[in-house]
Formats: C-alpha cells, sequence, structure tokens
C-alpha cells in the first residue's frame, strides 16, 4: 500500500473518529436531559412509567396514532415532559404539560392547542385558572399572583377585559370594568384604610366623574383626570360644609367658593390644594403585577401530524399552534399542507396545491399564475416646499403668523364643558396684522392681512382634549421648516398643506387656481364644520377611539388689495404620521361607481390612493380590537347620519412586516381557504408580535384603534367574471401588518346638488353603486362593507 493511501485512510479514521465523538457527546446530552426531566415528572406527579418519545415510531404505535385519542405518558426530545390523552402526535383531551423552566399546565386540549378549562402555573408560584381558547387565558378565569394578589373576572387574550374583581397584595380591591388590562369603565377602588372611590377610570387612572369618600365622613364629587381632580367638583365635610369650584393641582387655575353649615366655623382657613397634598396623599392606586412569560408562549415539542407520512424531525410549536421562531425553516412559510394526504390534491377543492404556492384557477380548474406581491416603486417625499419665490410664500408666512398669534394667546384654563355659545357661528375673533406690527401682533415682511379664528375656546379645548401641547403645536406648523403642497386627489379641487413633521394637514383652495364653483364647495363645508361642532365635540369627548378626523383649528386669511379675498383653512391631524413606512394606502366607500384607480401595478407608489375595486385584502383583527372596532364604526356613523353626512371614507394605510430583499412580500402563513376543513393540527405562523405587545405594557400604550394596529392582511381575489364586486375571495395567503386606518371627508352635507347627483346618476347606473346617496342609506351601505373586509382572527 503505498504512502499516499495510508494518509487518506489515517486522515478518514480521524474524520470517522470525530464524527462518532459528536455523536456520542450529544447522546450523552439527550440522556442527561430525559433523567432530569424523569426525575422532575417523578417528584411532581410520583413514580410514573415513562414511554419516550422516540419509541413511539413503531408500526403499532402508529395504527394506533391514526385511531382515537389515548393516554400516553412521554419525555418529549427537548425534556419536556406530558402525560393525558393523546392523538396523531398531539396532546388531545385532558393532559399535564410540563416545561423544563418549570411551567406547567393541567387541563384540557384540542390537538395541540390548550382550548376549554385548564391550570397554568409559573416557576414564581403564580397560577390562572379558568378557560383559554387557542393557547391564550380567554374567558372567565382567576389569576393568582406571586405576590398574593388575585383577580377573578373576564379574560380576553391574556388581558383582563370585561368585569372583574381584584384584591392587591397591600390590602386594597378594585371591583368594576377592565379593558386590555387596566381598569377602565365605571368601577369601586377600596384602599385598606377604608377610603374608596367610585366612578369612571381611564387607562388604570381615576379619570371622568366620580366620588372619593374618606373614612372620616368628608367627600368629594366631581371630575377627575390622570388619577386626580381636574374641573368642577366638590369637597364636602362631614359637618354639611362645602367648597364649590373649579379645580386644578395648579394653584393658578385654582377657584372656587367656601359654602359653611349651621354647624361650621364661617371664617375657615383652608388651602384647596390641601385636597392634593394632604387628602390624596395617601391613596395611589396600586400597580398591577407584570407577568414574565405568556401562556400563549410557551412551546410544545411535537411530532408533525402523523398523516404526512413520518420521517421529519419534530418541531417546537407554541400552546397556539404556532411554529417556533427558533426552529422555522423557509420550507414551513410554503408547505402548510404537509400533514395532509397529498395523493388526492383535486379532492381540497377549488384551492389546490397551485393555489397555496402563487397559482390561480381559473373557472374550468386549469391553474394561472398569481403574480407574487411587491411593494411599490419608491417615490420622494410628498409635496413641493413652500420656499421664498413659491407663489403661496406669503400665504403661508400670514398662516404662520395667525397660528402663533391664536395658539400663544394667554387665556383662562377652559373646563371641558363648554357654554353653547361657545359653538355660536358667530363667535370668531378677528386680529389686523400690519406688516410693521401693532399692540398685539409682531412686524412682519408679508404684505398686510387680517386673520380670523373661529370658535376658538371651542379649537382649544378640542387640542387639549387630544393632548397637543400647545409649544409642539406652534412649532410643527410654525418652525423653521416651510410646510409642502400637495395636490388633493379628490374631485374637490382643494389643496393640503402638510407639515414638515407630517403631524398635521391644512386643508384649503388653492387661490390662484380656485374656481369658483369649488370656493364656494369649500366654503359650504366650513360651515358644515361650524354647524356640527357640538355634536362633533361631544362626540370625541365621550369616544377617545373615534375613528372620524381630528380637527385642530379653522381659520381665515383676508387679505388686503383690490381683491379682498378670503382664503379658508382647516387644519387636521395627519393620520399616517408614523415611523412605519406605509406601503399602500387605500380610500374606501362601499360603492364600486368610478371607485378603481386608472394606472397600472407599475406606476403604482407608496403614496398612490387606490380605492374600492383595487382593494385585494380581508383585514384579521385580533378579538378585542375587533370587537371595538365595530362598536365605534356604529357609533361614528350614527354622529355622521344624524348630521346629514355621506361621501365619507375609510382611509387605510397598510405596512408589511416582513419583506424580502428584493421587495417581494413573505407571507407569514396559509389559512384554510372557505369551504375547506380546517387542519388544526398544522402549525399557523404568526403571533409572536402580539404576544411581545402584551407583555410590554409601553408598546401596548402606543396601539389604539386605527393607530399602529399589529394585524393580518389576508390576500384575496376577484373572478374575471365579477370584475366589480367589491369584495374578492379569500386565498388564503397572509401577511403580517400594521395598520392605520381613520374616517375622512366627514364635511360632505347630503345638499340639493348632492340629490340632483343622485337622481341624475340613478338613471344610468345601479343607484346602489354610487356615492351620492342618502346619509342613512350611505351609513348602512358603509358599515355592511366595512364588517365584510374586517373580521376577527380565529
Amino acid at each position: 500500500m503505498s504512502c499516499s493511501c495510508l494518509n487518506v485512510k489515517s486522515k478518514a479514521l480521524e474524520k470517522m473518529s470525530k464524527e462518532q465523538s459528536t455523536v456520542f457527546r450529544a447522546w450523552e446530552a439527550t440522556i442527561r436531559k430525559t433523567q432530569a426531566a424523569k426525575k422532575r415528572a417523578n417528584s411532581i406527579f410520583g413514580t410514573i412509567s415513562i414511554a419516550h418519545a422516540e419509541d413511539d415510531n413503531d408500526d403499532e404505535n402508529d395504527s394506533r396514532n391514526s385511531a382515537e385519542p389515548y393516554h400516553a405518558e412521554k419525555i418529549l426530545p427537548n425534556g419536556d415532559y406530558y402525560t393525558g390523552q393523546w392523538y396523531d402526535n398531539f396532546p388531545h383531551g385532558q393532559g399535564k404539560y410540563l416545561w423544563t423552566d418549570g411551567c406547567m399546565y393541567v387541563g384540557e386540549w384540542y390537538k395541540g392547542k390548550t382550548m376549554g378549562r385548564g391550570r397554568f402555573s409559573w416557576p414564581s408560584g403564580a397560577t390562572y385558572e379558568g378557560e383559554f381558547k387557542s393557547g391564550y387565558m380567554d374567558g372567565i378565569g382567576t389569576y393568582t399572583g406571586s405576590n398574593g394578589a388575585t383577580y377573578r373576572g373576564q379574560w380576553v387574550m391574556n388581558m383582563k377585559h370585561g368585569h372583574g374583581l381584584k384584591y392587591f397584595s397591600n390590602g386594597d380591591w378594585y371591583d368594576g370594568e377592565w379593558r386590555r388590562g387596566f381598569q377602565e369603565g365605571n368601577g369601586k377602588y377600596e384602599w385598606k384604610n377604608g377610603n374608596h372611590y367610585v366612578g369612571e377610570w381611564k387607562n388604570g387612572l381615576m379619570c371622568g366623574k366620580g366620588s372619593f369618600v374618606w373614612t372620616n365622613g368628608n367627600k368629594f364629587d366631581g371630575n377627575w383626570e390622570d388619577g386626580l381632580p381636574k374641573g368642577n367638583g366638590t369637597f364636602k365635610w362631614s359637618d354639611g360644609s362645602f367648597y364649590v369650584g373649579n379645580w386644578s393641582k395648579d394653584s393658578s387655575e385654582q377657584n372656587g367658593t367656601y359654602y359653611p353649615s349651621d354647624s361650621s366655623v364661617e371664617d375657615l382657613e383652608w388651602d384647596p390644594q390641601d385636597l392634593y397634598k394632604v387628602h390624596l396623599s395617601d391613596s395611589q392606586v396600586c400597580p398591577g403585577e407584570r407577568v414574565s412569560i405568556l401562556p400563549s408562549q410557551k412551546k410544545l415539542a411535537v411530532w408533525n401530524s402523523s398523516k404526512g407520512g413520518g420521517g421529519e424531525k419534530p418541531r417546537r410549536m407554541s400552546v397556539d399552534g404556532r411554529v417556533s421562531v427558533g426552529m422555522e425553516r423557509a420550507f414551513d412559510r410554503m408547505n402548510m399542507w404537509e400533514g395532509e394526504d397529498n395523493t388526492s390534491a383535486g379532492d381540497r377543492g377549488r384551492f389546490s396545491d397551485a393555489d397555496l404556492l402563487g397559482l390561480q384557477v381559473d373557472q374550468e380548474g386549469v391553474p394561472k399564475m398569481m403574480p407574487i406581491m411587491r411593494l411599490p416603486k419608491a417615490c420622494k417625499r410628498q409635496g413641493e416646499t413652500i420656499s421664498k419665490g413659491h407663489k403661496n410664500y406669503e400665504l403661508m408666512l400670514n398662516l404662520q403668523l395667525g397660528i402663533r398669534h391664536s395658539v400663544g394667546r394667554p387665556a383662562p384654563s377652559a373646563s371641558l364643558d363648554l357654554k353653547a355659545s361657545a359653538f355660536d357661528p358667530k363667535e370668531k375673533v378677528w386680529t389686523r396684522f400690519p406688516p410693521e406690527g401693532s399692540k398685539y401682533t409682531p412686524p412682519h415682511q408679508s404684505t398686510e392681512f387680517r386673520w380670523k379664528d373661529y370658535c376658538p375656546l371651542v379649537f382649544r379645548t378640542l387640542r387639549k382634549l387630544f393632548k397637543v401641547d400647545p409649544a409642539d403645536y406652534m412649532l410643527s406648523i410654525c418652525g423653521n421648516d416651510a410646510l409642502r403642497e400637495l395636490s388633493s386627489p379628490g374631485k374637490s379641487g382643494s389643496f393640503f398643506y402638510l407639515t414638515n413633521d407630517d403631524r398635521y394637514m391644512i386643508k384649503t383652495m388653492k387661490k390662484s387656481e380656485a374656481k369658483v364653483s369649488r370656493e364656494i364647495t369649500f366654503w359650504f363645508m366650513v360651515q358644515v364644520l361650524i354647524r356640527m361642532l357640538p355634536a362633533y365635540y361631544n362626540h370625541v369627548r365621550s369616544y377617545e377611539n373615534t375613528l372620524v378626523t381630528k380637527f385642530y383649528g379653522l381659520h381665515c386669511v383676508k387679505l388686503n388689495g383690490t381683491t379682498q379675498k378670503k382664503v379658508r383653512f382647516i387644519i387636521m391631524g395627519n393620520l399616517f404620521c408614523s415611523e412605519y413606512t406605509i406601503h399602500r394606502r387605500f380610500d374606501l366607500k362601499g360603492s364600486s361607481l368610478g371607485r378603481t384607480t386608472d394606472k397600472p401595478e407599475s406606476e403604482i407608489e407608496a403614496t398612490t390612493i387606490l380605492k374600492d375595486l383595487d382593494l385585494n385584502f380581508i383585514f384579521r383583527l385580533q378579538k378585542a380590537w375587533f370587537q371595538e372596532f365595530c362598536r365605534q364604526v356604529d357609533r361614528d356613523c350614527e354622529l355622521l347620519e344624524q348630521e346629514r353626512i355621506m361621501d365619507y371614507s375609510l382611509l387605510v394605510g397598510l405596512h408589511f412586516r416582513e419583506v424580502s430583499p428584493n421587495g417581494d412580500l413573505i407571507a407569514s402563513g396559509m389559512r384554510t381557504p372557505p369551504g375547506e376543513t380546517e387542519n388544526d393540527d398544522e402549525p399557523r405562523l404568526s403571533r409572536a408580535d402580539m404576544d411581545q405587545l402584551l407583555l410590554d405594557p409601553d408598546m401596548w400604550s402606543r396601539i389604539k384603534l386605527g393607530i399602529n394596529m399589529p394585524a393580518r392582511a389576508e390576500r384575496t381575489v376577484r373572478r374575471s367574471d365579477c370584475e366589480y364586486l367589491l369584495v374578492g375571495e379569500p386565498t388564503g395567503e397572509l401577511y403580517e401588518v400594521v395598520m392605520f386606518f381613520g374616517i375622512i371627508d366627514i364635511l360632505q352635507d347630503y345638499d340639493i346638488s348632492k340629490k340632483l347627483e343622485h337622481a341624475y346618476k340613478s338613471i344610468q347606473y345601479d343607484p346602489t353603486s354610487i356615492s351620492a346617496v342618502d346619509p342613512k342609506q350611505y351609513s348602512r351601505r358603509f358599515r355592511d362593507f366595512l364588517l365584510k373586509i374586517f373580521e376577527e382572527e380565529i
């Protein structure tokens, strides 16, 4: 044998020895982990006989797996332990699952998911006992924290939501309504010293109308904000005397009158600030306990369905059926049907494997290519910067000077309970701005103009309701950065100015190009806003999650000179102001006539506003958000119907979470198409982001209805013979998205011109397909449409 052959043989033996050594080390580690899990199982459940998961691959067990549930005791490959009913390689029925970190679930399972009644315990000693749904604490249940605090009541997706009673570890207790984990609604909180509060709550704090009663008989009745008295209220002493006034922690805003009783001393030396410094100093609301890990985040080390032919390595799944992020393969994103008997693909109905791999099937069942979804082409920032030399530069300066004057002008702190006179259309303030300045206005480089504020107290209070800081507001509109001008995609001919930070939009009529008819239309919009202002104010005050446009100001610039032209401005919030890039935008009305964007796919940009017939998604919201969405749409549409408003729309923006480097959208999983039998054994990728949000209160607090909302968008397709169908058929192709949506264009009154438009178009087209219809019919059609394109996540 040659020397070279000996060297080759020697290297081969050395390589084989290293491979064997690696295998032995892995085997030893598995044995140690299995023995440790066995000891833990014995200590918790007593001495039992263990059937290793690896031993279930024989023919006898394979035949048993496909029959009916049976009792099994298993140490799973990662060291987790399970004992209980087993079916098709999943926990199914009653069972106990112990994770290696000490978490344990005892209760009902349905094909690998915690479903029904059960008990989940944490290593810290905390427990939850109650109802589960798809891995979440959902229904009626009791949580006992490691510190002894207990909550008994309603849950939705791991959050206290509904009515519940909580006993805190320090002796306090709360009985009332909860929303998304915090006290919100009506409830009673009693401190261990006997003091108690009964009234309204918001985000875990006393907010709204409520009464605080001390054990010594004193009582405060009035308005609260962020846990403290704010606004109108009455402090009563046990002897019958009382103090009535406007309350604020800022002593400069405090004012009121003391009324003595017959038995009290008239000359009372009492500082109203004592209410904050003394009486309420020891009455802080106890914070809740933060859960370290949620039941829906726990993973199961189980096999794929036995129907898939076996031979595959086990994959980690969460208790709600999600594939573990750490062990996900690229193939998992595509082949979500691997657990089915694929010998008869045709039996799956119209949606076959071709659909799932990007093919669409026509009426004859012949596959045709379904294009891969891509991000729209990038485009430059919206709008033209209004710099010196721009034809509207002076108008912008006038606007900024007027806003500075309006917002910066000193004004007494107003209660949220405004008088009817504040809404009077005649309630407006004119201010003259000469170039040289005046007693109330600064000198400026523009021509002389006059500035008008409509209902200034109402809009000042609205900004307060919307939590807009006056300094930030002025900085956004009147700072060193110029506004940007962009034209409206609609038919009104109006123009928008957008602030540099994208927070505010200023709607107006471009003076150089405005036709008389369009100027009149815009003037009517201003009148509609003033007319509906009382109802609008009461609505946004009552419903924090309202989806209607936020209005911050209504102003007018009257230019001096021969024309004496007036330019009116409506300042509103920009729905798409976010750190997320908005990839798709839709303006949706629920009508079909003219509701399409006449642009080929190649010309659609991120800023293109698509319409109803361009919509190719159904949006799936988590249960609590979907319920809130339905309630709020009803409330908002009732307001608009009552005010005789029509032609409004839902503006929707989508940010896609997963995009490939070349711009292709990455689907997060596949859902069983309609008409098919759901295969619950199959893992569904996807709600890890929601779990993280539930664990992180700061992230959750940034999410509001229509703002930064995590959701899933399911792709839809329209059949070639139903091109005017508003909602296409679901394909099962799902995308993780962040959603933004709100109701816009709410200033169109159903006046005589709209009635004539409706009559004229009804002769030519189907009356239900046109946009200009009676407000009651419009509202009903709009709501019905939204409930078709928004669904509850199952």
